[in-house]
């Protein structure tokens, strides 16, 4: 088992960070420049390190085990931080080339999407030699990840207390939402009628997201009955389109994806709103260059912009 780490381990988890990254052997050959009997030894030499099976392949083609997904995940934030690190050294040479990570809530509008990646071409055209690794995380681990030193800049809605220990570039977005239920559920009659006095909202099973700030769940003498909870509004969703839980979405993921599924705003969209403020968030510790300066401001531009039409 392997107790500490060599610059050989360091090349053979780059192999394997490759081959996870493209779900595959041959689909890594050209990132990684090398045939597939050389990958394919470099990999088993590195479960022979750690002493764990990190992958199954052969005629049911590629698949990581669980201990291999555990290696990937661990594997991509100690590149992260290494890119990331590289690059702050260089920056203090004013040399703004290399890798800057940008990390993205899970779950954004395709809308924010779309301006991220014209921010990202501009920040790209205006400093030549740099290149934008782009990743998604939950709701509730964006700010781990400011804080770590695993990216540069987040790009997320943040509705707790803000901690000082991260900086946050308000982008002047607000992402709005309300309780929702599938149509065969038993309050999707209300669409279009307020809601009964009769009735209390707390009968009804309702399903949460993680990190989400509890105030979110309590409107007047009302609080939501939460049950269950899900990692982000895309699992929420497939949780309320059983029928059997309420839940709070945003306004724009039941427009592009629960449309065509008759997603329903109980009583005329009037309860439980809510409107989190969307932020490009850092770290502290992360050392704002030109480069990552002049990508906040590209990014709150067409973000913002991005809104308006």
């Amino acid at each position: 088992m392997l107790n500490r780490l060599q610059e050989s381990d360091i090349k053979l988890l780059r192999v394997f960070y490759a081959v996870a990254s493209c779900n595959g052997f041959t689909a890594a050959e050209p990132v990684l420049r090398m045939q597939r009997p050389n990958i394919s030894a470099a990999i088993k030499k590195l479960e022979e390190r750690l002493d764990l099976v990190l992958c199954h392949r052969g005629r049911g083609g590629f698949q990581m085990t669980k201990e291999g997904e555990v290696v990937f995940q661990e594997t991509k934030r100690i590149f992260n931080a290494f890119d990331n690190f590289v690059f702050n050294l260089k920056s203090l040479h004013d040399d703004y080339s290399g890798h800057i990570t940008l990390v993205l809530m899970a779950g954004l509008p395709l809308s924010v999407h779309l301006a991220v990646s014209k921010a990202v071409k501009s920040t790209m055209k205006k400093f030549d030699d740099i290149h934008v690794n782009i990743q998604t995380r939950l709701y509730n681990e964006v700010e781990h990840v400011a804080l770590s030193g695993e990216c540069h800049l987040v790009v997320s809605t943040y509705d707790m207390v803000k901690p000082e220990s991260v900086t946050f570039h308000p982008i002047g977005v607000g992402c709005k939402g309300r309780l929702y239920c599938a149509p065969t559920h038993a309050l999707a009659k209300y669409r279009d009628s307020a809601f009964p006095d009769d009735l209390k909202i707390e009968d009804y099973p309702a399903i949460g997201i993680s990190g989400l700030s509890s105030a979110n769940y309590i409107e007047g003498d009302r609080r939501l009955a939460i049950q269950t909870f899900s990692d982000s509004y895309d699992a929420a969703m497939s949780a309320i389109m059983t029928g059997e839980y309420v839940g709070l979405l945003p306004d724009y993921m039941a427009r592009e994806q629960g449309a065509s599924l008759g997603l329903v705003p109980i009583a005329q969209g009037s309860m439980f709103n809510f409107e989190h403020e969307l932020f490009v968030m850092n770290g502290k510790n992360t050392r704002l260059n030109p480069v990552l300066r002049h990508c906040i401001k590209e990014l709150s531009y067409f973000v913002a912009e991005s809104q308006r039409t």
